[in-house]
């Protein structure tokens, strides 16, 4: 499956029917030079927001060489999106395909890039707390409120694949 902004008007982001609470999702992403997208997670539906990402939480999907948002480490591919850097580097370039991993159980949020443990931590911890008053979304509205929402793949107007999607819920 491709997200590419060239193909059509009126494209956007990719969502799930359902929602999930406690689950694994594994997939294969490939971004474009310079790319930048995203896979959004606990979306509220409300029409108060017009986005997937004003109430969800994001594993970054990003060209880590020439993408613009590769200045803050909390912002490379595979960190919870303005909130924790990857603990280590593990993305490949641009037009290859990296393997995520990504796992919510009971609040536990835990990402794999490429077979690599790059973030662990617990939903309403003291650390999940401090990063969150740390980041942009601090007085936001929604944003990671909801413990069941739906998963997006983000449109952010670059070409991005994702292939062998898989979601089990645990």
């Amino acid at each position: 499956m491709q997200l590419d902004p060239q193909a059509a008007e009126g494209h956007g982001d990719l969502v799930t029917d359902g929602e999930y609470e406690n689950y694994e999702l594994t997939l294969e992403w490939n971004i474009s030079k310079e790319g930048n997208s995203g896979i959004i997670f606990g979306v509220h539906e409300d029409p108060q927001f017009d986005a997937t990402y004003l109430t969800g939480m994001e594993m970054q999907v990003l060209d880590n060489k020439d993408a613009s948002d590769n200045k803050k480490a909390n912002h490379l591919a595979g960190s919870l999106y303005d909130m924790i850097a990857p603990s280590k580097d593990v993305c490949k370039p641009a037009g290859e395909w990296n393997k995520v991993k990504l796992r919510k159980k009971d609040g536990q949020l835990t990402f794999w890039l490429n077979g690599t443990q790059i973030v662990d931590v617990k939903m309403g911890s003291d650390e999940w707390n401090k990063v969150l008053a740390d980041s942009k979304f601090k007085n936001w509205k929604g944003f990671a409120q909801y413990p069941k929402g739906h998963i997006a793949l983000q449109d952010h107007g670059h070409l991005v694949s994702y292939r062998n999607i898989k979601l089990k819920q645990l």
